[in-house]
């Protein structure tokens, strides 16, 4: 396959078609089937990245998964958020990330902050 730019779908297909034989067998680094391999790979992902970006998911959403994953309770976030009510109200959308919070989260937890700083929904309680 002649290596050049892909820019639509039917070129996608014929990109991912041309390195699958490539993952069951990655070829030898330095010969040319891995330099073809290597290449092809940057264009799909250019490609993918243009055309089906993921976007960052919602902040109280990437706390919520890294306390999952790091098995964290709630009391386990107040050095970055502050007493129990506060994260509370947090974890529920009763109140946003302050700057504070934000870089405490992304020093201790590792959680990026360009994801911590989206905007949330944050709940209004209706009267």
């Amino acid at each position: 396959m002649e290596i050049k730019p892909i820019h639509n779908e039917v070129e996608y297909k014929a990109a991912l078609k041309a390195v699958s034989p490539f993952f069951e067998n990655e070829p030898k680094l330095g010969s040319s089937d891995a330099d073809f391999f290597e290449i092809m790979l940057t264009l799909i992902e250019s490609y993918e990245a243009k055309n089906f970006p993921i976007d960052l998911p919602d902040p109280i959403e990437a706390i919520k998964f890294r306390m999952e994953q790091s098995g964290l309770a709630p009391k386990d976030l107040q050095p970055m958020i502050g007493k129990s009510n506060r994260v509370s109200e947090v974890l529920n959308r009763k109140r946003s990330l302050t700057i504070s919070m934000i870089r405490k989260l992304n020093s201790d937890l590792g959680i990026p902050a360009e994801c911590l700083i989206k905007p949330t929904r944050v709940s209004v309680a209706v009267k």
